[in-house]
């Protein structure tokens, strides 16, 4: 493995690794670098609260805005839009439908619904919709831990 490191002032900072296959080195660099997005600020009414990103549940966006909901199924409206988010969040939050990303630490089960769908059941007791094109990635993501 290489290392290429360009400091310039001028452009965002980011990390690209470029692999053969995902290794234990490469989950010791990505837990590094989250590190430094372990918070991120969620908005009430009238308070701002650095949200842990260990205890947000399901990030949805409802009515156009984007929010989290944390592990007392309290809801923080989130500045950035859900695919940001997606890019800037470690792996464990994974994507359940088109406008839902869950932390997959705190999912407690799948259940079926009586006319077919599956819903996702978070610890706190929220549920919300998959959409059966991610359920069949998160089933294979499943399949090879």
């Amino acid at each position: 493995m290489k290392l290429k490191l360009i400091i310039d002032k001028e452009k965002d900072e980011e990390v690209v690794i470029t692999a053969h296959q995902r290794t234990a080195l490469i989950d010791e660099i990505e837990a590094l670098i989250s590190k430094h997005t372990d918070r991120i600020p969620g908005y009430t009414e009238d308070n701002i609260k650095m949200l842990s990103v260990s205890q947000i549940e399901c990030i949805t966006v409802l009515d156009g805005k984007t929010y989290a909901i944390d592990h007392k199924n309290r809801r923080y409206r989130l500045k950035q839009r859900l695919y940001e988010l997606e890019q800037q969040l470690p792996s464990s939050f994974i994507r359940i439908n088109k406008s839902a990303l869950a932390n997959e630490a705190r999912l407690d089960r799948f259940q079926v619904t009586y006319a077919g769908s599956v819903d996702a059941v978070f610890k706190c007791g929220y549920t919300e919709y998959v959409s059966r094109r991610c359920f069949a990635q998160i089933k294979r993501r499943f399949e090879t831990k």
